[in-house]
Parts: C-alpha cells; structure tokens; sequence
C-alpha cells in the first residue's frame, strides 16, 4: 500500500487509522472492570493452575528491575 497516498487524504488516514485501532482492540480486547483491585490478582491462577498473590508479583517485578 502506498502510504504516501494514504495520508495526503486526512478522511483517508482517518479510516486507516480507526481500522489499527478495530484491528487491536479485536486481537487484545478490552481490560475486564476489576483489573485495577488487588481482589482481581488474588483470583488469579498462572499456567500452572497455581493462584497468583500480591507477594509473588512483588518479588517478580524486583527480580526483573534487577534490584
């Protein structure tokens, strides 16, 4: 596709860009309402089947900054 083309049309550009965006929320879809409560991660179970808790995200998340 000929970008250049693309978005010398504002109309056109904005069409392109609306379908990343369908295109996106189609593949990831959209955060279920409860995501920002602890409450959401203690329901949790990793690939393992294992429930997640607060404690483990914690030690993760200092293991990958490297502290």
């Amino acid at each position: 596709m000929p970008f250049r083309k693309l978005f010398l049309s504002r109309w056109s550009a904005l069409l392109w860009a609306a379908g990343i965006v369908w295109t996106a929320v189609d593949v990831v879809g959209f955060a279920p309402s409860t995501a920002t409560s602890n409450t959401a991660v203690a329901n949790e179970t990793d690939a393992t089947g294992i429930e997640v808790n607060s404690a483990d995200l914690a030690l993760l998340a200092n293991v990958m900054k490297g502290d």
